[in-house]
């Protein structure tokens, strides 16, 4: 594809590393749920980043192409046949020692960590990483329809599962 206004913006895969590199992270451990698989997936990411960064439009785009190929990645690895074939480490070694994610006690975190896949990511996007309803589509590739009705089923979601942690207080 020609560009009618001149030479594309250059993408330094550092700068976007010390940049983004928490954002892609975070992300990746939310979805997967486990450290080992969420740095497979950050190194994945940034690979691909250097792989494509001639094919991003400038430096407005790369955020959302990070986090709609970590997204992506994220999926993949749960579609693997590997990942269908291995028992989760805390079944396999006990409660020993764990690798995965740790959560700092909050029934919220653990409420949203809890969440299918779909509504996890978009819940995500827009109270973690303040995204709005259309630029959540825009980087999943969904309709804004789409996005506000997971924002819904997601809400409600966690609104049945923290009632009874908040009832007494009254604030559900």
């Amino acid at each position: 594809m020609k560009r009618l206004f001149g030479k594309r913006e250059a993408i330094d895969v550092e700068e976007a590393l010390h940049t983004y590199g928490d954002m892609v992270y975070r992300l990746a451990l939310v979805q997967m749920k486990n450290r080992s698989e969420a740095e497979d997936v950050f190194q994945e990411v940034f690979l691909r980043l250097v792989r494509y960064k001639d094919r991003i439009d400038g430096q407005e785009h790369l955020k959302p192409w990070l986090i709609r190929v970590t997204v992506n990645c994220c999926r993949k690895q749960f579609d693997s046949a590997y990942r269908r074939r291995t028992v989760p480490i805390d079944r396999e070694i006990g409660e020993e020692q764990s690798y995965e994610m740790d959560t700092p006690g909050n029934p919220v975190y653990d409420a949203v960590l809890g969440l299918p896949d779909d509504y996890r990511s978009v819940i995500h996007l827009f109270y973690y990483e303040q995204y709005s309803v259309r630029e959540i589509a825009e980087i999943l590739e969904l309709s804004e329809a789409a996005v506000k009705t997971r924002l819904s089923r997601a809400r409600g979601k966690l609104k049945n599962t923290l009632k009874g942690e908040y009832a007494s207080a009254g604030t559900v």
